[in-house]
C-alpha cells in the first residue's frame, strides 16, 4: 500500500504530460472528423477509379476501358507516380488500375497478362475489384471458347449488360468506422508516449540510491516488488485508457455502442496493457531522466511511422511493413484496418482479429519476462 501511495503522489506532479497528449489526440482526431463530415454531404453512387492505359486503346483493351467507365467514376489525375499515390491517400481515388503494354495481344494469344491494381481499404475499392475481377472472369471463359475477337467482345458484352445495375448492399456505417480507425490508429501513438514517458519518469524516482537501499533490506521480494508497480502502473495505465475511450465516444457518436466499437475498445485495452509492459520494461534499462523524451520520440513516433499510424499501411513500402511486423503496433493497427470492413460479426469473421490480439499479448509476456530477467541481473549486482 505504501508503495502504491507513493506512486499516486508522484503521478500528480506529471499532469502536463498527459494532458499533452491528449490535447493531441483531440486535436488530430478532430481534424479527422471535419474532414469527413465534409465527404458525408457528398453521396457517390460509384467509386471512383484511376485507369492507367499502357497499352493501344482498341479491342479488348477499350472494351475493358468502356465498361470500367460506364459503371464508376473515371479520375483525371496528372501522369506520374507520386500523384496517383497523392490521390490514393486523399480518397481522391480508391483504386488505380494498370492496363498493361501489350496487355490486348497476350490476352488473346492466351497468355493472360497481369492487371496490377493499387487500392485503398474502403468498399469503394471493393466494389473496383468485384467489377475487374467479374469482366476479367468472363473474358477468360469466352477467349478459350471463341477466336474472332469481336465475337468475344460481343459475348463478353452480353453477360455484363444483364446486369447492368449495381447495388450497394454494405450496411456498414463506412463514413463513422473510416473515424473511428484514423482516432485509435492515432492512439498508438498517444498511448506509448504517455505510458512511456510518465511510467518512466515515476519509476526513475524508485531508482534513488535512498529507496534502492531501503528496498534490498526490506522484506519485499524483487519479484513482489515488481508486481506491484506493474500493479499501480496498470491503474495509471487502465486510466489513460478509459481516458481515450470516453474521448472516442465524444467524438465518434453512436458507433462506439455498437459491436464494431466494442471491438475497437477491446483491441485499444489490449495494446495499453502492451504499452505499459513496454514502459515497465524501458524504466528498467533508462536511468537517466533526460534521456525519456528521446526514447519517446524513437519508440513511440518511430513505431507510429513504420505501422501505419499516421500514414495508410497500403501506402507504405513493402520492407518497411516486414520491419513492422517485429513490432506489437503492427498488429493493433491492423486489426483497427480490419474492424472498419469487417462486415459479418461471427466466429469466423473475427478469427484474425484474436491471432492479433493474441500476438499483442505474446509481445507483453515476453516484455514483462524480460524485465524480470532484467531486474534480477541488475539487482545481483547491485
Amino acid at each position: 500500500m505504501t508503495i502504491f501511495k507513493t506512486y499516486i503522489k508522484i503521478v500528480n506532479k506529471c499532469k502536463a504530460p498527459i494532458l499533452l497528449y491528449t490535447i493531441f489526440l483531440i486535436f488530430f482526431g478532430g481534424m479527422n472528423l471535419q474532414t469527413e463530415n465534409q465527404q458525408m454531404s457528398f453521396q457517390e453512387t460509384k467509386p471512383d477509379i484511376l485507369i492507367v492505359n499502357q497499352d493501344e486503346e482498341k479491342g479488348i483493351t477499350k472494351n475493358l476501358i468502356e465498361y470500367l467507365e460506364q459503371n464508376s467514376n473515371n479520375k483525371e489525375i496528372e501522369p506520374t507516380e507520386e500523384k496517383r499515390n497523392d490521390a490514393l491517400f486523399y480518397r481522391d481515388v480508391s483504386y488505380i488500375i494498370y492496363i498493361p503494354k501489350n496487355f490486348r495481344k497476350d490476352f488473346l494469344n492466351h497468355q493472360y497478362p497481369e492487371i496490377k491494381v493499387k487500392s485503398t481499404d474502403s468498399y469503394h475499392a471493393s466494389l473496383a475489384e468485384m467489377m475487374l475481377k467479374r469482366y476479367y472472369k468472363i473474358a477468360n471463359i469466352y477467349n478459350e471458347l471463341e477466336t474472332d475477337e469481336n465475337e468475344i467482345i460481343n459475348k463478353i458484352n452480353e453477360v455484363l449488360n444483364q446486369e447492368l445495375e449495381m447495388e450497394m448492399t454494405s450496411q456498414l456505417d463506412n463514413s463513422a468506422l473510416e473515424k473511428a480507425s484514423f482516432y485509435f490508429n492515432f492512439t498508438n501513438y498517444c498511448t506509448l508516449a504517455g505510458c512511456i514517458y510518465v511510467i518512466c519518469l515515476l519509476l526513475t524516482s524508485f531508482k534513488k540510491e535512498a529507496i534502492k537501499k531501503r528496498t534490498i533490506i526490506s522484506k519485499t521480494k524483487e519479484k513482489e516488488l515488481n508486481l506491484k508497480l506493474l500493479l499501480s502502473n496498470g491503474v495509471f495505465a487502465f486510466t489513460l485508457w478509459l481516458i481515450y475511450i470516453g474521448l472516442s465516444i465524444l467524438l465518434l457518436g453512436n458507433i462506439m455502442f455498437s459491436i464494431h466499437g466494442l471491438l475497437y475498445i477491446v483491441n485499444a485495452f489490449i495494446f495499453t496493457f502492451c504499452a505499459l509492459t513496454i514502459a515497465f520494461l524501458l524504466s528498467n534499462l533508462v536511468m537517466n531522466k533526460n534521456a525519456i523524451n528521446g526514447i519517446v520520440n524513437v519508440i513511440a513516433l518511430g513505431s507510429s511511422f513504420l505501422c501505419g499510424a499516421f500514414v495508410p499501411m497500403e501506402m507504405l513500402p513493402n520492407v518497411v511493413l516486414k520491419i513492422a511486423h517485429l513490432l506489437p503496433s503492427f498488429y493493433f493497427i491492423k486489426n483497427n484496418e480490419s474492424i472498419k470492413t469487417l462486415e459479418t460479426i461471427n466466429l469466423e469473421g473475427i478469427k484474425p482479429l484474436l491471432l492479433n490480439m493474441g500476438i499483442v499479448l505474446l509481445f507483453s509476456i515476453g516484455f514483462i519476462l524480460l524485465t524480470n530477467f532484467i531486474s534480477h541481473k541488475k539487482r545481483k549486482i547491485d
